[in-house]
């Protein structure tokens, strides 16, 4: 489904509010003056509040599984606002919350 690119400045958070920063944006492609993110970077999660006693969290890294089917990067799939990520090591999604709103890609 069509939707914006995600890119270094767009705000993620993991599903307890830890904020998720991209590790390997793709800097040749910008959108916004920011280079976008591709499937292949993953990203570190700071600030993440979820405890348990069981020893399964908080929320560590992101790793996206879904992606933009026609839209690349260095030959690597965009990723898109409706994109979804898996948390490590709780397994709970991350929010696209704050993207641009220019480039929309599919």
């Amino acid at each position: 489904m069509p939707g914006p690119v995600l890119h270094l400045g767009a705000t993620v958070l993991c599903s307890h509010g830890g904020t998720a920063t991209p590790t390997a944006p793709f800097p040749r492609v910008t959108v916004s003056g920011q280079p976008v993110v591709t499937l292949a970077s993953p990203y570190v999660i700071a600030g993440c509040p979820f405890v348990t006693p069981s020893g399964n969290g908080p929320c560590v890294t992101a790793q996206y599984v879904t992606s933009a089917a026609r839209v690349f990067a260095g030959g690597a799939p965009v990723l898109l606002q409706d994109s979804m990520a898996v948390c490590a090591p709780t397994g709970t999604p991350t929010l696209n919350l704050v993207v641009q709103p220019r480039v929309i890609g599919s």
